[in-house]
Parts: C-alpha cells; sequence; structure tokens
C-alpha cells in the first residue's frame, strides 16, 4: 500500500477521463495519454466483481479514477493504475535501449534468480541462468507457490517482478524480501515508469508507452493478448546510481 500511495502521491497533473476500456487481458484509461494495466478479477463467482459507477468512470477526474488502485476489488484497482499510467509523462529520451531478457541473461549467469510470474521469456532462461525459482499464484509444472517468495527471495541475486503485484497488493512486501545488493526488476505492461519506485528498491522499469491511441483501445476492446496489442512501445527505466 505505501507504494501505491507514494505513487499517487506524486501524480503531478489532474485532468479527465477521456475513455477507459476494460478488456479480457488488459484495461486501457486515456487522459493526459493512455494508461495501461493488467484486469485482474479474481477467484470469486462471476458477478462478483462489481465496479462502483460503472457507466461513469468516463466523467470523472483521473486522480479520482486513479485512487481506484487502492480499492480491495481487484478489477477496479487494475483500473486505477491503468489511471495512473496515463498520467505519468514518460519521455524516451529518459529511457534505456535494453531487453529486459538480455539484463536477466547477463546478469543471472550462475546465480540465483526468482521471477515472480508466469512469462513466456522463462524458457529462455533455464540455460543460460544458474538456479532459478518462477513464483505464481496458481503454479504449474515446475513453478513455485507465491507464498514460498518469504523462502526463496532473500537467497536470490537477481529478482524479476511482474507488475501485476502493484493490483493485487503483494509489490510491497515481495520488495522488503529482497536483498539490498540484489538487481531488482520490474516487468510487463501494467509497469508504471516513474521514478517513485526506484525509492522503494527496484533498479530496473520495463514497460510500456501508448504511441497510437486508436490501435491500442482497438485491439485491447477485442480482446488482445500482449502480444497482439498495437499502439505500444517498449521502454526501460533504470535507476541513475545502477549501471547496466
Amino acid at each position: 500500500m505505501k507504494i501505491l500511495e507514494d505513487l499517487l502521491n506524486n501524480l503531478n497533473i489532474d485532468v479527465p477521463v477521456r475513455a477507459v476500456l476494460v478488456g479480457a487481458h488488459w484495461t486501457v484509461v486515456c487522459s493526459h495519454q493512455c494508461g495501461m494495466a493488467a484486469t485482474l478479477i479474481g477467484d470469486r463467482p462471476h458477478g462478483h466483481s462489481i465496479v462502483r459507477d460503472v457507466g461513469r468512470l468516463h466523467t470523472k477526474t483521473t486522480r479520482e479514477l486513479a485512487a481506484y488502485a487502492l480499492s480491495d476489488n481487484l478489477l477496479e484497482a487494475s483500473i486505477g493504475l491503468a489511471a495512473i499510467n496515463s498520467l505519468l509523462d514518460v519521455h524516451e529520451n529518459q529511457a534505456v535501449e535494453v531487453n529486459a531478457v538480455e539484463v536477466l541473461k547477463e546478469h543471472g549467469k550462475d546465480r540465483n534468480v526468482v521471477i515472480i510470474g508466469h512469462f513466456p521469456f522463462i524458457h529462455k532462461l533455464r540455460p543460460v541462468v544458474g538456479k532459478m525459482w518462477v513464483l505464481e499464484q496458481h503454479p504449474v509444472d515446475d513453478e513455485y507457490p507465491a507464498e514460498s517468495a518469504a523462502d526463496l527471495i532473500p537467497y536470490a541475486d537477481v529478482v524479476a517482478i511482474t507488475s501485476t503485484t502493484i493490483i493485487n497488493r503483494t509489490l510491497d512486501d515481495l520488495l522488503a524480501l529482497c536483498r539490498p545488493e540484489a538487481l531488482v526488476m520490474m516487468l510487463g505492461p501494467s509497469t508504471p515508469l516513474s521514478p517513485v519506485l526506484f525509492n522503494h528498491g527496484v533498479d530496473l522499469l520495463s514497460g510500456i508507452r501508448v504511441v497510437n491511441e486508436a490501435d491500442i483501445l482497438r485491439t485491447v476492446g477485442q480482446g488482445a493478448t500482449f502480444q497482439q496489442v498495437e499502439g505500444v512501445r517498449l521502454l526501460t527505466l533504470r535507476r541513475e546510481t545502477w549501471n547496466l
């Protein structure tokens, strides 16, 4: 919660919401620009994730909608994080041209790596890194349950965390488990490209910037997975004191 509160308190502008789209996999809020976040619903039966003021979200200010990120309702929290991301003014000249997978390969070689979340690139890391543990809320195959975090993260040299942990309120606790000298990365389209996260021990932020509003609304609205989403560009920010 502390990280979310810091993100909200560091939003410098407020503008009317122009559009809200909740797709099967992704949520998009357009205001100052467009922001994206994963669509999380939870395990409750169909119809239990009730969004407050649904049908009128576009009449709110963006900071009002961003406050939904504090909700215990995962769907509202998804909308709130997308609203936060829509207010973050990230300039591409502040970004670094690095591939997050290559960073993981380089810094994870012969070292202990913990991945929080099931990413499609995991199979590329296994032959390269030392010991690797993948934690998931719904583990499959050789993945570990999320409850294993306290037993594994303190031994990791590299920790890569899905940004959906902001939505489900687990990020603060996960970061507290990281060793000070560990390389900590946040990955995924939900990632707020905000230096606020550097103050909480994150070294590298790999997220997206929306470059074509019509394309992202069209593809997300038609149920796109991230590989199918159009109108976005990958961006990575690094903490100034951390060198690639």
